[in-house]
């Protein structure tokens, strides 16, 4: 199993265990999975298909591949490389069946980039003698999808829309729940199934349509819509960078594809597979009741996309200047009462202090292309997940807990918070780090500092209140008469 922490991964490993299936994760950074709460079901071992993947393919039945390498350097030619790569390692391993989520796109159009590309890795995973089930969808709604989110934040944010052409192309929407159960199925399958099937849900409307449908089902009036034959792709990905938390080159990409027909014309996976189809309005339905009572497994964002993080972290700090706002305080606390309050932060909850000015930088990132705030948190924090505009990069509970900014920024940032016991006492210390690039990374610290001195204490104040606070309140609770 590849892609085991994405989006649609992450919902077919419980499923496949729900089979009796056994299963083996192949992850680049297996500690963002130690928080899924099947984690102790699975085996799980360190690799990419860029790597070796001899020792992980021994023992391996069906392969699934779920990686997809949208916006990174070369991404095109490195699908294809990293999935004969794969192709190649599971017939060296006997591997009986690949399984792959691949796009839909007719071979008489023009494709997309990104559909040609994951139509390409089909082509490259198809090349040797083990069989291949490729499964072709195209928009997957689902709570959490990047599809869905666009098409929730566009609806529920514009009574009125200035839209592009392709809103009148048709499309094939398949509930998240379908796609789950085809991979499980085609996983299951006789192998007398094989090649490319074709993936969509009961219904056939153009995108203007699906926005009438989400509409009717989050209790919306219909929205006005302004065609504008003008209004490129290009145009349109920066209007939905601002509007939605798809950020803006990631739906620069889905646009491009809207612009393509997406809808089975061949072999229907769901026949083949004896997988009823849900309708859009159900699947719509189904995601929003799922958002609104914060039962999204995953999200869009589980992905580690490029997108959000154009710098990686160096941690010998080496090799150039680094700016940093450290903060300490000590409180009688235990750290265990400190460090729950720490993973309550963002979110609904915010920052502790300046809302109006997390907002407006939320907006202005928005505007340069980066995900805002709107990807809001989970619950339980682990190790990859989005948080507002950062991602958790550690966390050690109860002592260490750090984000890695994944803002537009003119450098590298971090924000770290650790948390320590000394007899009676536990110290806080909260750390702001920015490593600049060139000139314009130093003017961005010089300009940003004075309001840095407003927010972080406050912040870290806020965090030590809330702790009391909560401590307060459990006591009082507990020498409540029942």
């Amino acid at each position: 199993m590849t892609g085991a922490s994405g989006y649609v991964g992450g919902r077919v490993v419980p499923a496949l265990l729900a089979e009796g299936i056994s299963v083996r994760c192949l992850a680049r950074t297996p500690a963002k999975l130690s928080a899924a709460s099947w984690i102790n079901d699975v085996d799980v071992v360190r690799g990419s298909v860029e790597d070796d993947l001899s020792e992980p393919m021994q023992g391996v039945d069906t392969a699934i591949y779920l990686v997809h390498s949208i916006g990174e350097p070369n991404w095109v030619q490195r699908e294809s490389s990293q999935a004969r790569n794969f192709a190649l390692a599971a017939e060296s391993a006997g591997v009986q069946r690949i399984v792959f989520l691949g796009g839909l796109g007719s071979k008489q159009e023009v494709l997309s980039e990104h559909l040609a590309s994951r139509q390409n890795a089909g082509v490259a995973l198809a090349s040797t003698s083990v069989p291949v089930i490729e499964l072709r969808a195209g928009v997957i709604i689902g709570s959490g999808s990047a599809s869905f989110e666009m098409l929730r934040y566009l609806v529920d944010v514009l009574p009125v829309m200035v839209t592009p052409k392709w809103v009148n192309t048709r499309c094939q929407p398949v509930a998240i729940a379908n796609v789950v159960s085809l991979i499980v199925s085609a996983v299951t399958s006789a192998p007398s199934i094989s090649g490319v099937l074709e993936v969509g849900g009961a219904d056939i409307v153009t995108y203007a349509q699906m926005m009438d449908v989400y509409a009717d089902a989050a209790g919306l009036r219909r929205r006005v819509l302004l065609p504008v034959p003008l209004l490129t792709p290009r145009l349109s990905s920066h209007w939905i960078g601002l509007v939605t938390p798809v950020p803006v080159p990631l739906a620069k990409e889905l646009v491009q594809s809207l612009v393509n027909e997406v809808v089975v014309s061949e072999r229907s996976a769901c026949d083949e597979l004896s997988v009823v189809p849900m309708g859009l309005a159900q699947a719509i339905a189904s995601a929003l009741d799922a958002t609104q009572q914060n039962r999204t497994p995953t999200t869009f964002s589980d992905a580690d996309l490029v997108y959000f993080h154009p710098n990686e972290l160096d941690p010998s700090w080496a090799g150039g200047t680094v700016f940093s706002d450290v903060r300490v305080q000590r409180t009688p606390l235990t750290e265990e009462q400190l460090f729950s309050e720490l993973c309550s932060i963002g979110g609904t909850k915010g920052w502790y202090r300046g809302k109006l000015l997390w907002q407006i930088r939320g907006v202005l990132d928005q505007l340069a292309g980066g995900p805002g705030l709107r990807r809001g948190r989970k619950d339980q924090l682990r190790i990859g997940d989005a948080l507002d505009f950062w991602r958790i990069e550690d966390i050690q509970a109860p002592h260490l807990l750090r984000l890695r900014a994944e803002m537009r920024l003119p450098g590298s940032a971090w924000l770290t918070w650790k948390v320590e016991r000394n007899g009676a006492v536990t110290t806080v210390t909260q750390s702001a780090t920015f490593r600049p690039r060139g000139l314009l990374g130093r003017l961005y610290w010089a300009a940003v500092l004075p309001f840095h001195r407003f927010i972080f204490p406050a912040m870290l104040s806020g965090v030590i209140d809330g702790a009391e606070r909560r401590n307060r309140e459990l006591s009082k609770d507990r020498s409540t008469p029942a």
